[in-house]
């Protein structure tokens, strides 16, 4: 699937030349979860914390529900608010002055829009959609406004609500639009989050490894989806760790070993090593375009502006990396 981006501001609309394709996060991991053999995956275990046997030095996990696993390897991809990254000594996340309400609107009999990415921003409020296939289409909208009523939080109905009320000064054929995507919308897809995001310079210098303990994906790097590249982040990170892990043949070592656990910690070092850059570009573009978006101060949207020409000349560069093959 081909995709244009395309951003309007006001009455001004930009084209970007490029790729994009667009799916849901369920069909992914249905895709991965069925590529692996039977009993690979367990649900419903939360994990409570991480500590080393101090006789054996391997991790041991406990859950809430009182459990325990005692581990010879641990890859913690367990989002933003991470046990794992907390062990690891990760400082943690910061909020952006922004919440994001989300969702999919279904059209049995087809839809009309075009395969695009648009987006409209008006009073601080962006508002956009994505043309997924012929049938869906998703749209989000990004808000400097954090309800404070636990009932928006909780109640699809009142999240809807409160969301085409906001947009309702949007211009009338943008409103319209929008409005008919959020009226039709799947009420189980309608979500309310404040967004989360691990920063640049803490990417920097942080320590994502201990022994045969790491983090990876949002774990690691949740960052703002305003460049859409968490997912595809995470994507690579299983890709780059799965191809060092191969070069160093774990499979001709003894499970269990100390020889084992050494080559484990190799490659978790040279992971961290190829990604850390990656990911600080990620999300120091991301925390930018997020503090801009948030911001109401004029002089400070100038400097964000700024900072962005600089750094990042060609907006959009990132989806022109290639994290190389598996």
């Amino acid at each position: 699937m081909l995709l244009t981006n395309s951003f309007i501001y006001s009455s001004l609309r930009i084209r970007c030349d490029g790729e994009t394709r667009w799916l849901r996060r369920k069909d992914l991991i249905d895709t991965l979860y069925a590529e692996l053999p039977p009993g690979a995956v367990k649900f419903g275990f939360q994990l409570e914390s991480i500590k080393f046997d101090p006789y054996s030095s391997k991790p041991v996990l406990r859950f809430i529900d009182g459990s325990s696993i005692v581990a010879k390897v641990v890859i913690g991809c367990d989002g933003g608010k991470s046990i794992i990254a907390q062990f690891l000594g990760l400082k943690p996340t910061k909020i952006f002055p922004l919440c994001a309400v989300r969702g999919l609107t279904y059209y049995p009999n087809g839809h009309s829009y075009d395969y695009e990415f648009a987006k409209v921003m008006k009073d601080n409020i962006s508002v956009g959609r994505v043309t997924i296939d012929d049938n869906l289409v998703y749209w989000f909208c990004f808000l400097p406004y954090i309800p404070k009523d636990e009932k928006v939080w909780e109640d699809p109905e009142v999240t809807r609500q409160l969301t085409l009320e906001l947009l309702s000064n949007h211009p009338q054929e943008i409103h319209q639009e929008i409005h008919e995507l959020i009226e039709n919308a799947d009420m189980k897809s309608l979500s309310i989050t404040h967004m989360r995001y691990r920063a640049p310079w803490d990417l920097l210098t942080g320590s994502f490894c201990k022994g045969t303990v790491m983090v990876s994906g949002d774990a690691m790097h949740v960052m703002g989806p305003f460049l859409a590249q968490g997912g595809a982040a995470g994507i690579e990170d299983a890709v780059v760790l799965a191809r060092i892990m191969a070069q160093l043949d774990l499979n001709s070592v003894e499970s269990g070993s100390k020889v084992m656990a050494h080559k484990v910690e190799e490659s978790f070092n040279q992971f961290v090593k190829q990604r850390r850059m990656r990911v600080v570009r990620l999300s120091l573009q991301t925390y930018i375009i997020g503090m801009l978006s948030g911001t109401p101060s004029f002089i400070k949207k100038v400097i964000y502006i700024m900072l962005l020409v600089v750094l990042f000349p060609n907006p959009y560069n990132h989806v022109n990396y290639d994290c190389g093959d598996l």
